[in-house]
């Protein structure tokens, strides 16, 4: 009782902290342009287009310390990987402190999530602060990846948020992956249960929030970040926002729907590239999460599933974050923590980046299966 009485203090003043620092302008700070959407476009401060390309930074989901490589790894992806963004994935319990390996109710993570942000704004590159781990309302148990997220999350939110409201270098990724919901549930929340994506998490039956919840409680803070937002099938599938379920966004710089590539879903890479067409052609896109070996296509065994995806992005000009820089949560962009580029992967995505990856020549569509 003593701990959660702790905690519920921690978690009071962090938000009290977010709330008041929240206030800052970041007016003098260095920082790249501020982003906004307009359209399907996503735009800087002078209406010029800006297309973002870069890679996952995994750990703080996992680890309040970031494997004591996360400083490093946001310094070569900037460095040497050429990225003009990161996506950050984060655990809303160890940003309160409830992690097993914290007794300071979060604010050693707070502190090292804020020195990654400043660390990305003063090298011109934006950061996605993505929710990828929450607790299905549970302070402290079932930390991981859940279906929806809940209560907790709006927390969450209202405490991160109020932090880095209308700061330029930072977007905020609502929720990784919603899935197993219907699209109502998906947009509105309600009762569900959850689907983990881990064996030792329990699936238990819990009051999920909807997306447009979470975003209003993040624009209720002042924060008018851009915002971006998956759908559902683990962020694969945008046909329920197609058709009438886009988020409501009148006072906030704009909503960019996500996309999640991966050569697990059983369709060709064509099909992917036609509902991405699809969406892009009505809403502004990104691809926050792909990944895969270099390699026979699992639909197409002529094609190469990952140069095929790398081309397409390339071909639209779609922005882009690749899944992950990490040497071991795979699909692993690197081989090892010395930042060697993984042989199947990770070369390419460098290469990409760099401008340097040769234009890959996909088999013709007739030789393919129906998508």
């Amino acid at each position: 009782m003593r701990r959660y009485v702790s905690t519920l203090a921690f978690v009071f003043a962090a938000f009290l902290l977010a709330s008041v620092t929240g206030c800052q302008t970041w007016m003098g700070a260095a920082s790249p342009p501020p982003l906004k959407v307009s359209g399907t476009q996503i735009l800087d401060d002078r209406n010029h287009p800006v297309r973002l390309r870069g890679v996952n930074a995994a750990s703080m989901e996992f680890t309040s310390d970031g494997e004591g490589h996360i400083l490093q790894t946001v310094g070569v992806a900037i460095q040497d990987w050429h990225v003009n963004i990161i996506r950050l994935p984060l655990s809303q319990d160890r940003w309160f402190g409830w992690g097993r390996e914290q007794s300071d109710g979060g604010r050693a993570y707070r502190a090292l999530v804020d020195q990654i942000v400043k660390e990305c704004a003063a090298r011109n590159c934006y950061i996605i602060l993505d929710l990828h781990w929450s607790d299905c309302n549970e302070w402290g148990r079932n930390i991981g990846q859940h279906s929806m997220p809940d209560t907790n999350s709006l927390v969450f939110w209202k405490s991160c948020a109020a932090v880095y409201a209308n700061q330029p270098a930072v977007l905020f990724d609502l929720y990784n992956e919603p899935h197993d919901v219907s699209w109502d549930v998906w947009l509105n929340g309600g009762e569900i249960k959850d689907t983990p994506n881990r064996p030792d998490l329990v699936a238990v039956n819990y009051s999920c929030v909807g997306m447009q919840a979470v975003l209003d409680a993040i624009r209720a803070t002042g924060a008018k970040n851009v915002v971006i937002c998956g759908g559902l099938d683990w962020a694969y599938d945008f046909s329920g926002i197609l058709a009438g379920r886009q988020l409501a966004d009148p006072v906030g710089r704009g909503v960019i729907y996500a996309s999640h590539c991966y050569d697990n879903k059983h369709q060709s890479v064509y099909t992917w590239i036609a509902n991405m067409e699809l969406a892009s052609a009505r809403l502004p896109v990104i691809v926050t999460e792909f990944g895969g070996n270099s390699g026979p296509s699992k639909m197409v065994p002529a094609d190469n599933w990952l140069l095929h995806v790398l081309q397409a992005i390339q071909d639209h000009q779609w922005s882009y974050t690749a899944w992950d820089l990490h040497p071991h949560a795979g699909p692993r962009l690197l081989a090892d923590w010395n930042y060697t580029p993984s042989p199947r992967f990770g070369v390419f995505v460098k290469a990409a980046l760099d401008g340097t990856l040769p234009a890959y020549a996909p088999p013709p569509l007739t030789n393919s299966p129906a998508p």
